[in-house]
């Protein structure tokens, strides 16, 4: 080994304060579409959320190894909001919601609005024992086809 190699140890410092930060996280992930987080790391039910609206803005079909992957909204953004489609959405909502086994399905509104449809759904994040409210809307004019 030469010195060089030897006194590299010796060099090497590893702050003790950023490592104590990390302690008692349960999920650590990245999201650079968030503008509230410091170099793009997410934390705890925040990454749950992300991975959630991330689930909502994939296609069905899109995933090559799993075509029944994420969602119908865009696809039935168009069409006549009958019983039907909403009955679907509300099924496929909750599907997405429910392949997080880190949450769980509280309530599913699903209503239309000028130019889409709004999805409120209530969950609970199962580790944390929080309950929230999020908001979707699929906007007709946002869809590139």
């Amino acid at each position: 080994m030469s010195t060089l190699e030897k006194n590299l140890y010796k060099r090497v410092s590893v702050n003790s304060e950023t490592r104590r930060a990390n302690v008692g996280r349960a999920y650590r992930g990245f999201s650079t579409v968030s503008e509230n987080t410091e170099n793009f790391a997410l934390y705890d039910f925040e990454l749950i959320k992300q991975d959630i609206i991330n689930h909502f803005h994939i296609r069905q079909g899109e995933k090559l190894s799993d075509p029944t992957f994420g969602t119908i909204i865009w696809d039935v953004l168009f069409e006549p909001f009958t019983n039907a489609v909403k009955s679907a959405i509300i099924e496929n909502v909750t599907k997405i919601c429910n392949y997080d086994k880190r949450v769980r399905v509280e309530e599913i509104l699903v209503d239309t609005y000028e130019n889409g449809i709004e999805i409120a759904c209530t969950l609970s994040y199962l580790p944390y024992n929080i309950s929230e409210q999020m908001l979707f809307r699929f906007d007709q004019n946002s869809v590139t086809q």
